[in-house]
Order: C-alpha cells, then structure tokens, then sequence
C-alpha cells in the first residue's frame, strides 16, 4: 500500500508539472464570463458508514486509481468569488467483509454520472476553498464476491435497481495552483436499494432489505481550466 501512495502521489505531482506548461492553461481569473475545464477525481479514498440490521460499523477503506474524468464550467463574480458546475464519471463504492466463518468479502460499486454545483472562495486563479453539493445517478452496478482462497464470484447490470437511483452527496475542500485539488465528500442517502427483489429458487428475496449505507470519500484530482478558441 505504501508504495502505491507512493507513486500516486508521484503521477500528481507529474500531472501538475505538465498542466502548469501547457499553453492553453489560464494564467488569470476571468470574471463575468463563463469559462470550461478538465476535471478529474484521479485518487478516490472512500469508505461508508454501514448500518446493518441495527449493526453499525465504518466498513473496509477503498482506494481506486479509476480515470474519474469530466468536464467543468466556471463563473467568477469577482477575483475572490464564483460559481461552479460540471459533468463526470466516477466509480464508487465500498467493502462489505463479512468476519463469521469462513471469512468472506462483497465489493459492492456503481459508475455512475454526476453534476456538482458548488461555490468558490479566495484566489480565482491560484488557491482557493470550495463547498457545495451535487448528485450522481449510477449507470453500471457490480459486485465481486470472494471467499480468502477461493475464485471470485462477479455480477453486473445495466441502470440495476439494486442500488439507489439517484445519489445526492456534499462536498468541501479546496483548489490548489495550477489545479490539483482535494475534496471531502459525503452521501447521506441508501446507497444500496433495500426494496430490491430477485427470485432464486423459486424463492423471493430482498438482500439488501437490512443495508443503509452512507458513502463518505476523500478525492485528489485536478481541475485545469483553459482558453477557449474564441479568446
């Protein structure tokens, strides 16, 4: 894990290098015109807040290096103030360990697309704080299933109805210059569905009629606005 840390933190580093000598990178806050970015949450630390059947635990740290890719619009009202929004992609989710014997695990996630809105304070074009909401609506659901030793079990769906439709979140941090950014984000709805239904053997189930869980997550990305062609 430490030189996984270890080489992320060193491709940040390298993006940023290379974003602040790109050419078409702003130099210069615009206020009272809307400007675009790319956007990516490139490191995702995330965990949950795990309710099951009156159980409540904080559930297995997860750490995906997913291309967490999108775009961002821009409105700054001053050089101390603005307005932002966007479109993404982004892999959540979380570790379901179940510690009885023998000892088994649930990698439950969703893809999903996402638009934040949120508010921007300080230097609009170096460091600034950011808070704000958004939601993501879930598009691809998978699980992977594993006993220690053992082959892995994998499902998936398409827009599946076992997890939440719409997953609403909020989220502060901070933008540092040339981009690179770190964001705190939390969901206080269900991730999972538990009005689910599936029949196996001629039985009706709901396995996930006990779960409530609340996403919670650390992000690293960057945001690297640039000049349109009009400019």
């Amino acid at each position: 894990m430490k030189h996984i840390f270890t080489l992320a933190l060193a491709s940040l580093l390298t993006q940023a290098t290379v974003a602040q000598d790109a050419p078409k990178i702003e130099k210069s806050a615009k206020t009272g015109k809307v400007y675009f970015g790319i956007n990516m949450d490139t490191y995702i630390l995330s965990s949950s807040l795990f309710d099951r059947a009156g159980e409540d635990f904080v559930t297995v740290p997860r750490f995906t290096l997913f291309p967490h890719f999108g775009t961002s619009a821009h409105y700054n009202f001053s050089r101390s103030f603005g307005i932002f929004s966007g479109l993404g992609i982004k892999n959540i989710g979380f570790i379901d360990k179940y510690n009885n014997s023998p000892d088994s695990t649930v990698i439950r996630r969703n893809y999903t697309i996402g638009i934040p809105l949120g508010l921007k304070f300080g230097n609009m074009s170096g460091t600034y704080a950011m808070i704000g909401g958004g939601i993501d609506i879930p598009f691809w659901y998978k699980e992977k299933g594993f006993v220690k030793r053992n082959d892995k079990d994998k499902m998936n769906e398409w827009f599946s109805q076992r997890s939440a439709t719409v997953l609403p979140y909020v989220f502060v941090g901070a933008r540092f210059h040339p981009g690179v950014y770190v964001k705190a984000v939390y969901y206080p709805t269900n991730f999972m569905n538990p009005d689910f239904k599936e029949t196996e053997n001629g039985f009706s189930l709901q396995p996930y009629k006990d779960f409530n869980v609340n996403l919670m997550m650390l992000s690293v990305g960057f945001d690297l606005p640039y000049r349109p062609k009009y400019d």
